[in-house]
Order: structure tokens, then C-alpha cells, then sequence
């Protein structure tokens, strides 16, 4: 599981494309473009007058120089954009409530909600799991002014089991420990078709999508390993399955990219290929993907550690009306 980077420091940050810089080629169907027109193309998320705005103030650079917004791009001319990292925000202590499943004086064990965000971002200033969190322990480490106490994170739809460390001595091995693989997860979904074997691993690298930059892909030339194994528990009538998956490493939307590589998207998932039909008896309203389990070593006293979180009520409902077809 990657690491979380450290929280904005109010200096130019380029975009980033994975863990690394992000710099566009332009490629022989997009010459001729002008450059704000290309730019609308690459950053959906980023509106029209904001991509001008950067262009105006020379944060965006073509073969290293600032031009205007109406340049006629050539191919294989490289487009880069820088965005001044946003002032960090105060974080207020919120009521958020979540089911706790273990807690000491180091860390704590947590069963996310589906719906909620992990922490604070672009659209998601409140109401965050990290406002919580410093509502429930009042203050929380962080490394690098990163995000108090988060040590890995879930989508906002997926819910369950979480761990947080509540001082920097733990947060530091946490991430260590995930960094090096030690800490192991195991996740239940339901699928939107059954693969065919009963069990199997995906492994293929994964990377930012070449032109809608919210999502994920399978990218040979440069994504970064992620290695996924599945098993089917459970098939059902309409053709959809229970199966539990562990994931060997820690990529951005992994499971949801992986499955949906082999025809298998999670229930649900409207991103990735997982929208259910409108005339299915079965109804998912969001990803149906659960982190069940965490095992681990306590960073202060080195003992083995296991914690399960139960299906969330709307996933066991689901659940229970393909077992009723």
C-alpha cells in the first residue's frame, strides 16, 4: 500500500500522473490544437477559466516557454502544468461517527462507512473521516505535514476496516510496514459477472488514464506493478458473484481496475464498467466493495494483529437478495 504524500506546502506543485511529474506529449491528432482547447482535452477536472488563468500566468509551458492560449500546438511538443498548491485549510474537529474495532494508546482499528471520504480535498473541505477522527482522539500525528493519522485510505464508496495512528512513532512504521508489504488486506466484492475459473491473480501495472485524469488504467509502457489475487465464494443466479480478494499491492482503485481488466467489474462501480441495469431485480447504489480484514504487527510490542469488519447493512442486503433469486 503506497504511502499518502505529505499535505501542500503553498509552493507550485506539478500535476501528478501516479507518483511522478505529469508531462503531456502532444501526439499527431492533436497538432494543430491551440493550447487551451488541449488542455480542456487532458484536465476535465479543471474548469475552462482556471486552465486560463494558469496559461495567463505562465504556470503552463510548452517546450519549457509560456505561451498563449491560443498557440498552435505541434507534435511531439511537450506540455507541462504546474498548479500553486491550494493553502491548507484549519481542520476542525467534526462529529463523524464509525464503528471502532480496536483502540490502545497507539493506533486505532476503524470500520469506515460507506459515503465517507477519507480526508479533506478539492469538493470535500468537511465532513471528512480525518474531521472525525480528530474529533474522536483530539490530536493525530502526522509525517511531512501529511494527513493527521491516515496511514492508507479507501475510496469514498468502499467501506470497511481502516487503521490510524494516533502518534508519529506509529504512523511512521505503519507506512513502513505497508511500504514493505507486511501489512495484509483482504477485501469481499461483489462482482457484476462471474469469471469463469474459481480462483485466479491479475498482474498488471497500473497508471493514471491517458485522457480522463480521475481515473485509473492498466498501463503496460509506464504504469507500476499491482498485483491482485481473487476467489470466487459464492455465484448467483443473475450471474453475479461474492468473491474475496488480497491485494499484493497497494495501487489507486487496484480492485476496480483489475477486475474490470477481465470482464468481472465490482457491482455497482459506474466507473469502471459496473452499472447495473435498469431493469435488474437487484439494485446496488454504489461500489460494492468491502475491506474485511487487516492483519498486521503492532509497531510497539510486535504482536500479530487481525481485524475484521462485517459487511456494511446495504452490501449484506444485496447480498441476501441474490441468495432470495
Amino acid at each position: 500500500m503506497t504511502a499518502l504524500s505529505g499535505a501542500e506546502t503553498g509552493q507550485l506543485q506539478p500535476v501528478r500522473q501516479g507518483e511522478g511529474g505529469d508531462t503531456l506529449a502532444v501526439t499527431r491528432h492533436e497538432a494543430g490544437l491551440r493550447l487551451d482547447h488541449f488542455l480542456t482535452r487532458h484536465y476535465p477536472d479543471q474548469s475552462r477559466s482556471s486552465l486560463n488563468r494558469l496559461i495567463q500566468s505562465a504556470h503552463v509551458l510548452v517546450n519549457g516557454q509560456p505561451v498563449k492560449a491560443g498557440y498552435r500546438l505541434r507534435p511531439d511538443e511537450l506540455v507541462s502544468l504546474v498548479i500553486p498548491a491550494p493553502q491548507p485549510e484549519e481542520l476542525l474537529p467534526e462529529q463523524i461517527d464509525f464503528p471502532v474495532l480496536f483502540e490502545d494508546e497507539h493506533l486505532l482499528v476503524l470500520s469506515k462507512p460507506p459515503g465517507l471520504v477519507v480526508h479533506p480535498a478539492s469538493g470535500h473541505t468537511r465532513g471528512t473521516l480525518v474531521h472525525g477522527l480528530l474529533h474522536h482522539c483530539r490530536q493525530l500525528p502526522t509525517v511531512d505535514g501529511g494527513r493527521p493519522g491516515i496511514v492508507h485510505r479507501l475510496d469514498k464508496d468502499t467501506s470497511g476496516v481502516m487503521l490510524v495512528a494516533k502518534t508519529e512513532f506509529t504512523l511512521r512504521a505503519l507506512m513502513t510496514d505497508f511500504k514493505d508489504r507486511k501489512i495484509h488486506k483482504t477485501y469481499h466484492a461483489l462482482l457484476l459477472r462471474s469469471p469463469r475459473e474459481t480462483q485466479g491473480r491479475i498482474v498488471e501495472p497500473i497508471g493514471r488514464h491517458p485522457v480522463d485524469r480521475k481515473k485509473m488504467a492498466i498501463r503496460p509502457a509506464d504504469g507500476r506493478y499491482a498485483a491482485t489475487s481473487w476467489r470466487v465464494v459464492e455465484r448467483f443466479a443473475n450471474g453475479w458473484c461474492l468473491a474475496q480478494l488480497v491485494i499484493e499491492t497497494g495501487r489507486t482503485h487496484q480492485i476496480r481496475v483489475h477486475m474490470a481488466s477481465v470482464n468481472t467489474p465490482v457491482a455497482g462501480d459506474t466507473v469502471y464498467g459496473g452499472a447495473v441495469s435498469r431493469d435488474s431485480l437487484i439494485v446496488a447504489a454504489r461500489q460494492m466493495l468491502h475491506s474485511s480484514t487487516i492483519c498486521f504487527h503492532h509497531p510497539a510490542d510486535g504482536r500479530e494483529l487481525q481485524f475484521t469488519a462485517p459487511l456494511w447493512a446495504d452490501m449484506q442486503q444485496v447480498l441476501a437478495a441474490l441468495r432470495a433469486l
